[in-house]
């Protein structure tokens, strides 16, 4: 924190070089005696400034004398003598247009880091720069920026959280940049999942034994980023990345954010919940970003996130490339799976099956398919079946048979697609038929039941 002093500064030796810079701040140290006079004398005000519904009763003097858009508004007047000036639309209202005033009169308060995004906008918005004033307060703010607020990661992430709030005009000052930029160098700056100076040989070391032996640990710092806004939150972790950031590391970030967000959405029941039509396109463009920044490395996210995302996403009604993304993830992660990760509700209101079935061949599919396009299920040279890992695979085969005998208690699950479900299930992935024989006797006794129900009835 930081008092506003508005002491005298010393100046330096008259030289040609700086006879202006001297003269101006003559100029700006008599200008705030002046204001100060006019504050101590108590002199009846002779200007009404409306801000919003609040009105400040103020002298013209000190305010254009450090407001360079208040000066320009009373010179702009085709009365002389304007009494009531109204400022439309000032970032911060009349809490931020008073400090502002009390700058101007030369009353000293304190600059946080509550406070000092609103101060640098409505000094923006003011016009108090330095061609109206020496030290006015759009340098103020900016050095306590530099060399206080944007020095800490918890002061950089309050900020740019309290810029949200004061756009365009945060944008326009670079204040939401400058914060992006000073988090993602905090970041960075220590991590060991930000690369930047290593060599490449140690790149391939650390991303082999970060994604595949141990997984990231979530930074002290993670959970103050859920505070930002989904297109904010975005623009930090790129710039964490364009620093050296390693995107695989982003998954537990990525995971607390989606946590928090997407926090009161149903998506283990049946059927959808229904939510306010503005609040379900916020939650479904946080989603589709987030699905957007997961890293591409395999094994970086648990399968039982991505399903609650697969949920979500469906629940919500994204895009089909951001569902049909998930399920190619879940695909290639099959093997980690449980079979809680796969009972998939579906949405319809069709009266269809209870659990999404067409989804789950689809993630089948997509195992199926990475295995073979890396030659995991091939031919050896002599012509012999070569098949992939069998504890990955007998994995699988067990996780759909499970899935199968699940499904099979459905009465509204047809032939076709039981038999679709069955026929993906690798003949080499199962020692024994059992828990194939088991899942055809729960669906036909279902169904028997049901045709003979349905006979007597009708």
């Amino acid at each position: 924190m930081a008092d506003i002093d508005h002491g005298e500064k010393s100046t330096a030796p008259t030289t040609t070089a700086n006879m202006f810079s001297k003269k101006k701040e003559l100029l700006s140290s008599a200008l705030k005696r002046t204001s100060e006079w006019i504050f101590s004398q108590e002199i009846l005000s002779d200007v009404s400034v409306r801000v919003g519904e609040a009105s400040f009763s103020l002298h013209k003097f000190p305010l254009v004398s450090k407001c360079g858009y208040i000066r320009k508004l009373v010179s702009e007047s085709t009365d002389a003598d304007i009494s009531v000036i109204e400022l439309p639309d000032v970032p911060g209202g009349a809490e931020a247009f008073e400090l502002a005033a009390k700058f101007c009169y030369g009353i000293n308060f304190e600059i946080s880091t509550e406070n000092i995004a609103m101060l640098r906008c409505v000094s923006e918005y003011l016009l108090m720069t330095e061609e109206y004033a020496v030290g006015n307060l759009v340098g103020r703010t900016d050095a306590y920026l530099n060399e206080v607020a944007l020095t800490s990661l918890a002061g950089a992430v309050s900020i740019l959280h309290m810029s949200e709030s004061f756009l365009p005009i945060a944008e326009k000052v670079k204040l939401v940049g400058r914060c992006i930029d000073a988090i993602a160098y905090i970041t960075c700056k220590d991590s060991q999942f930000c690369l930047s100076g290593r060599t490449d040989s140690d790149h391939e070391s650390l991303s082999s034994s970060a994604v595949y032996q141990t997984k990231p640990v979530v930074d002290w710092w993670a959970e103050d980023l859920t505070v930002l806004r989904i297109d904010t939150f975005q623009r930090v972790l790129i710039a964490m990345m364009a620093r050296g950031f390693k995107q695989y590391a982003l998954g537990p970030i990525l995971m607390l954010y989606a946590q928090k967000s997407l926090r009161g959405l149903e998506t283990f029941g049946k059927g959808r919940k229904k939510i306010e039509p503005r609040q379900e396109h916020e939650k479904r463009v946080v989603l589709e970003t987030i699905v957007s920044l997961l890293p591409r490395e395999k094994n970086t996210m648990s399968v039982s996130f991505l399903s609650m995302l697969l949920r979500a996403a469906k629940n919500l009604e994204t895009t089909v490339a951001c569902q049909l993304d998930l399920e190619k993830r879940m695909g290639l992660q099959l093997a980690q799976a449980a079979l809680d990760d796969l009972l998939i509700p579906s949405y319809s209101f069709t009266g269809d099956t209870l659990l999404d079935v067409d989804t789950v061949q689809r993630i089948m599919t997509n195992y199926l398919e990475y295995y073979t396009d890396r030659n995991h299920l091939s031919f050896s040279a002599d012509d012999e079946y070569v098949s992939p890992p069998l504890s990955d695979l007998e994995r699988v085969g067990k996780l759909m048979e499970n899935y199968l005998a699940e499904i099979a208690t459905d009465r509204n699950l047809s032939v076709s697609k039981f038999i679709g479900i069955a026929e993906l299930i690798p003949e080499q992935s199962r020692i024994t038929e059992d828990g194939m024989y088991r899942a055809v006797d729960i669906y036909l006794k279902v169904h028997i039941l049901v045709y003979n129900f349905l006979n007597s009835h009708f």
